[in-house]
């Protein structure tokens, strides 16, 4: 039943991209039923995974190494349901945003095809089938960024385009080298084989930084801001919950699966350096910009740097307990960024709509007509500065005790300066939302749009952090 499930995830979402261009008259009926089948089975492959553990399938009956194989544990089923979650919430969100036809239809088929890409990625058991499943949610991004249909929006389309084919190509020829110096690209069998000779390292290397640009770390994360910021609200959500984790998720698997016997674990203190600069940068960035979406992007790149500063961790960790940790609390902090992402950029995209822009100084008013979309505003914020009792709290706690217990004081200081400036800019978007009008208008209900959002930033806030124990659980019962 599992294999079955597997493919259904990915099926289920293709053949609703094919249906929604072929008949556009019902493309919302179409995408969100898709989007619903595609939560269901990711559901129904969580139960799996708790009372079986992993499970891998080879499809069409090729021998391993050589067809198209599937494989699903704790880590791939988390990113699912992260993948499921946020997507079912930005769909119903798009109902309404992307109300005429003409928008709706361009939307729904793109968002599909998105959708189908990263549940395929993270299903996926080889190297190359990754680099396929990399460029089907690139060129669907890219697409998705340029429905903004201003110059700018495709003006930074482009750019990410080009960006993101130069990390695909970095990607695709360390893999080439792999094939050339072990014969296989299945992960297991990789994993195995692999040595640390100039072949892999150098295969290490490229894949890497092609991730890294894909990931937008410090300092490739100059295609980010202008892509994230000038994409339509929906869009801007999932790019900043959903796409850049795909980058991260591959250099976990890469960096602690396939080439752990590759390399000295000095070796990703380079990434962790990174990581630490694009906190203090990406942090500054969104307290001195002028607009809400530019603040949620660079808030992006800060935020990124916590995963990368928490891969260094885990890599040069000796196995053990402690591994353990930090491994759950990277990702709990994955899962929280996306929700809380997620609903902080919907949530901007309900006061563009209503004001017409989203200039920060500008949101003086905005609890009095927004009350629930300010309140969904807090909640993401909460979760970006990591307070209590959110998800990203309990990630970024374990995370300093670990940094203390091994004497890493820089570590300590670059976490505290990240959590200041992101409390600066999240309450100086919050006092001018909560700042005096001119008069005193009522509340507006935005309807399907407000409810989403609220949604997620309560998961965000709350459901990840009181259930955090339960993430940890079904990492430990899977391995």
């Amino acid at each position: 039943m599992t294999n079955e499930l597997m493919a259904f995830a990915i099926a289920s979402p293709l053949i609703g991209a094919l249906s929604a261009v072929v008949i556009p008259r019902y493309n919302k009926s179409i995408g969100l039923l898709s989007v619903i089948l595609t939560t269901a089975c990711v559901i129904a492959l969580l139960f799996a995974v708790m009372s079986e553990g992993g499970a891998w399938q080879a499809l069409g009956g090729w021998q391993t190494g050589l067809g198209i194989a599937l494989h699903i544990d704790a880590l791939s089923v988390l990113m699912l349901l992260m993948t499921a979650a946020v997507g079912l919430a930005i769909s119903i969100y798009a109902l309404r945003y992307f109300s005429t036809l003409e928008k709706s239809s361009r939307f729904w088929p793109l968002w599909l095809m998105l959708i189908a890409a990263l549940n395929a990625l993270y299903l996926s058991a080889d190297l190359f089938n990754l680099y396929i499943t990399l460029e089907l949610l690139g060129i669907s991004a890219v697409a998705l960024t340029a429905l903004g249909g201003s110059r700018e929006s495709t003006r930074a389309a482009l750019r990410y385009l080009l960006f993101g084919l130069i990390g695909s190509m970095g990607y695709l020829f360390g893999v080439a080298i792999l094939y050339i110096a072990y014969g296989t690209l299945d992960i297991a069998q990789l994993s195995q084989r692999i040595t640390p000779d100039a072949a892999s390292l150098t295969a290490l290397t490229l894949m890497s930084a092609g991730l890294l640009l894909k990931s937008a770390l410090f300092p490739l994360h100059f295609w980010l801001p202008a892509a994230h910021s000038n994409a339509p609200a929906p869009v801007s959500a999932a790019l900043s919950a959903l796409v850049v984790k795909a980058g991260f998720y591959l250099m976990l698997r890469l960096w602690t699966e396939v080439f752990p016997n590759a390399f000295s674990p000095n070796a990703s203190i380079l990434i962790g350096l990174l990581g630490c600069a694009a906190i203090i940068w990406g942090s500054w960035q969104a307290l001195q910009t002028p607009r809400l979406k530019l603040l949620a992007a660079y808030s992006t790149v800060a935020q990124l740097g916590y995963l990368f500063v928490g891969l260094m961790l885990i890599v040069t960790t000796p196995a053990g307990v402690q591994r353990e940790i930090i491994y759950g609390a990277v990702i709990l902090m994955a899962l929280s960024h996306a929700f809380a992402k997620s609903a902080l950029f919907l949530s901007i995209g309900v006061v563009q709509q209503h004001a017409g822009h989203d200039r920060i100084e500008e949101l003086d008013g905005t609890s009095q007509k927004l009350p629930a979309t300010t309140f969904t505003l807090a909640l993401a914020g909460v979760a970006l500065i990591g307070l209590p009792p959110s998800g990203a709290f309990i990630g970024k706690w374990h995370l300093l005790s670990s940094v203390i217990s091994q004497h890493q004081w820089w570590l300590v200081a670059v976490m505290a300066i990240g959590t200041l400036l992101a409390t600066a800019y999240v309450f100086r978007v919050l006092g001018h939302a909560f700042g005096n009008a001119a008069t005193a208008d009522r509340p507006v209900n935005m309807g399907t749009q407000e409810w989403p959002a609220l949604i997620l930033g309560m998961t965000a806030t709350f459901a990840l952090g009181l259930g955090s124990a339960w993430i940890w659980n079904l990492l430990e019962t899977a391995a």
